[in-house]
């Protein structure tokens, strides 16, 4: 059975990234071809600095699929506990929430630790020295 999931794209940067919307969908579109998941046309996030409404309306609509693709696993909230709702409410439904440029996916406490690791990682790398 093909899984449905919805895309979710942003139309501002992110993390210091600015990818064309035609872009994140060609990757997302791309990434459930080799997955075989059904592609649902993306939400897009709108553009004012923080604003997580579009995801919300995404996770509200999770009941009703199978997941959710993400350009990036960067476009989630930087507030912790906010990414920290985002997967208990993907754990707690039994859903999938997959990252297409990173090739991730989540769908369990292991992986959610996964995710939050690779995004400490990421928040730190600016304040690190750089040796010559």
């Amino acid at each position: 059975m093909i899984q449905k999931v919805r895309g979710y794209i942003f139309s501002r940067p992110f993390m210091g990234e600015r990818v064309p919307q035609h872009v994140q969908n060609l990757v997302i579109r791309d990434y459930c071809d080799r997955h075989n998941l059904q592609y649902l046309l993306s939400a897009t996030e709108y553009a004012m600095t923080g604003s997580h409404l579009m995801l919300e309306q995404v996770l509200n609509e999770l009941p009703d699929l199978d997941g959710v693709v993400a350009y990036s696993l960067f476009q989630l909230p930087e507030d912790p506990l906010q990414r920290q709702r985002i997967y208990d409410k993907t754990i707690e439904l039994n859903k999938k929430f997959y990252f297409a440029v990173e090739g991730l996916q989540m769908g369990n406490s292991n992986e959610c630790d996964r995710i939050e690791t690779l995004w400490q990682i990421r928040q730190t790398l600016p304040n690190c020295l750089v040796l010559g």
